[in-house]
């Protein structure tokens, strides 16, 4: 049975709401661009919130606010500047990666549901907690496995590791089309030849299947690279 789950996420995550920061003041549509400006030279923000009696606007750009030529001129005259994007308490921290890269941002405001402005995340916090998954961190195996997208689900996939007396250490579809869905899994270290031909009893088809190597360290180098650039 199709399952809409994108994502089996991987044990002892800290909650995403930890992470929440406050320490940029927000700007005010009263505010005139020069302060904007003044702010994105202190830091390396994207983006930065305009909110008002609590209430959040939208994000506007950097690259939007340097284009303007007056810096007398107000935010609220460049309203159709605002970016709307944004995040919750709740959103959780792979959800929150998704968020960073469509809107090409480093911060993401975090609401309520009333809209009330409660502060931010930034993306180097974001890429701290995928670095500390065990996904990442733990011994084990990847496999990357395959079936037709009407007959795959996590709970089957969950199964399979389970019943080879290993334990899943995370699970996510890497690629996805009409006909079929693409599964990477991580496994705790067994014996991951088992695990192969029980995925291929119930009609997986095994992509690529090795120890906790090259890919596992290429994902963590890239991810630690993007965290030492961010912070340049």
């Amino acid at each position: 049975m199709y399952c809409s789950l994108n994502l089996v996420i991987l044990q002892d995550i800290m909650q995403t709401s930890d992470y929440i920061t406050k320490d940029i003041k927000p700007l005010k549509p009263t505010d005139e661009i020069s302060k904007a400006k003044d702010v994105f030279k202190q830091l390396t923000l994207s983006h930065l919130p305009v909110v008002e009696k609590g209430l959040f606007l939208g994000f506007i750009a950097e690259n939007d606010i340097q284009a303007i030529v007056d810096d007398k001129d107000l935010i609220s005259e460049y309203n159709y500047l605002l970016q709307s994007f944004s995040a919750t308490e709740k959103t959780n921290w792979f959800e929150l990666l998704k968020i960073f890269a469509l809107n090409d941002a480093n911060i993401i405001p975090v609401l309520t549901e009333k809209q009330e402005y409660l502060g931010y995340y930034e993306l180097t916090d974001i890429l701290h907690i995928f670095n500390n998954t065990p996904f990442l961190n733990e011994s084990g195996a990847i496999l990357v496995i395959s079936k037709e997208i009407s007959d795959y689900s996590f709970s089957e996939v969950s199964q399979i590791v389970e019943s080879n007396n290993a334990k899943l250490l995370g699970a996510f579809i890497s690629n996805i089309n009409k006909e079929r869905v693409e599964i990477t899994v991580k496994i705790s270290d067994h014996d991951l030849n088992n695990t192969m031909q029980t995925f291929r009893r119930y009609n997986y088809t095994i992509l690529t299947g090795f120890q906790v190597d090259e890919y596992l360290n290429t994902l963590k180098e890239r991810s630690d690279y993007l965290q030492r650039y961010l912070d340049i």
